[in-house]
């Protein structure tokens, strides 16, 4: 591991004075944007995403393939978008949208992209328009899947899903919930503020993070019953992953230590695996004098067994068995003691009084910011895409949040360390903004 330390810059606040505060600029003035839309019943949703491209003033074309037009009609598009939806790969007049189209745009945005359309880009096929100016671009690509069943997770799809990102294509993650066939999976098309951040993080990208250094754990830790069995929870690493690609799409250096997780790293970020509290620990601790921002977002387990079986415990015939346990390691508690200057956030997974014990956590692990959110939730918490929170500082401001993305959770986060102020608490003093 190769960490550099370089002098940070101070987080630094909006300030009231700010034009921002008197008028917001719109996301996409003057960008050129082109959208795909692929055959997927989630094609009807394609309809918001121009809807709400248009209204950040972006100037959208779309293109659909021969399928997406038995589920939407070019027409509802084109009267949307102001201009002709191209369909045919042969334009007609010597034309060659496939060559043309491309090089005009800022950005491709393909949504919904069908397990068949990813594919196509991961192969490098191009037996229609839209597979075949994708094999001519050079702007940003942005594909936000939507499929059905157990699509997503098939081995061919993930194949094809690591190929394009590690071209630097940016596939989005699909939301889990009702399936077009009645099935509860992931599948469903990212939300439409996903889509709109991830193109805004790739165009108009923030760097108010630039010089920070952040330190992000996350994922649960396993802890050894015996050879094959642990005690876990049902963490599954998304919060702390979307804070990762976060502060580095906002221009920090980031390093991530993860408990076992099926999430692939976050590109451009430092990464360490780690199964248990113990590993955990020293990992974070090892990293501390690094950082300038740590964010404990892993759910480490509480306990673990004093005495783990060398050999596989047995079932007996009375079919009961005591299992001792011991509490691990605090980590949060530790950081807290040692830390110098870091900004320091921790989280706080309640099923109820959420406000109530995540402001009892702040203070009695002196932290600068905590995220109480409500797990046991239908459709958000652990292993879900979106996330019930409320966010806590050292001032005293609380901002309870509506349910969204974790994509999108992640920078509402980042964006209340920016708001913390540079006066001295009952922890220590941290950074001033300038």
């Amino acid at each position: 591991m190769s960490m550099i330390p370089t002098k940070p810059r101070r987080l630094s606040s909006p300030k009231k004075s700010d034009n921002r505060f008197l008028m917001t600029p719109l996301k996409f003035l003057e960008k050129r944007i082109l959208l795909g839309v692929t055959g997927s019943i989630a094609a009807y949703k394609s309809v918001g995403v121009l809807r709400a491209l248009i209204q950040e003033g972006a100037d959208v074309s779309v293109i659909m393939t021969a399928s997406a037009t038995r589920f939407v009609t070019p027409l509802t598009f084109e009267v949307l978008s102001k201009h002709p939806v191209r369909l045919d790969l042969f334009g007609g007049g010597g034309e060659m949208p496939h060559l043309t189209l491309p090089t005009e745009a800022d950005a491709i945005v393909v949504a919904p992209s069908t397990a068949n359309f990813l594919a196509k880009c991961a192969l490098g096929l191009g037996d229609d328009l839209l597979s075949a100016l994708m094999l001519n671009a050079k702007c940003p690509l942005i594909l936000a899947p939507a499929m059905d069943g157990d699509m997503w997770s098939h081995p061919a799809i993930q194949t094809h899903v690591e190929t394009l990102r590690g071209r630097g294509v940016t596939v989005l993650e699909p939301e889990e919930g009702p399936l077009a066939s009645g099935e509860i999976g992931k599948g469903r098309l990212p939300h439409q503020d996903v889509i709109l951040g991830a193109l805004e993080a790739i165009l108009t990208p923030r760097q108010d993070w630039l010089g920070q250094r952040v330190l992000v754990s996350a994922g649960p830790t396993q802890e050894v019953i015996d050879p094959v069995r642990f005690i876990s929870n049902r963490s599954s690493g998304k919060m702390g992953y979307a804070l990762a690609r976060a502060a580095r799409e906002r221009g920090a250096q980031v390093s991530l230590v993860s408990g076992p997780s099926s999430l692939s790293f976050p590109r451009g970020v430092e990464c360490e695996s780690v199964h248990t509290a113990e590993e955990m620990n020293k990992a974070m601790t090892r990293r501390l004098s690094w950082s300038t921002v740590v964010i404990m977002a892993a759910a480490v387990a509480d306990f673990r067994p004093t005495r783990p079986a060398g050999t596989k415990l047995k079932k007996t015939r009375e079919g009961t068995a005591r299992l001792e346990l011991e509490p691990t390691e605090d980590i949060l508690e530790n950081l807290s003691k040692m830390r110098n200057s870091q900004i320091l956030v921790g989280f706080a997974a309640e099923t109820q009084d959420v406000t109530a014990r995540a402001k009892q956590k702040l203070h009695a692990k002196g932290l600068d910011l905590i995220v109480g959110n409500a797990v046991g939730l239908p459709g958000t918490g652990f292993d879900s895409d979106h996330n019930t929170a409320v966010l806590i500082d050292r001032d005293g401001r609380v901002n309870q949040l509506p349910t969204m993305p974790k994509e999108l959770l992640a920078h509402h986060i980042l964006d209340a360390v920016l708001g913390l102020s540079g006066s001295t608490s009952k922890t220590k003093p941290r950074f001033n903004p300038r």
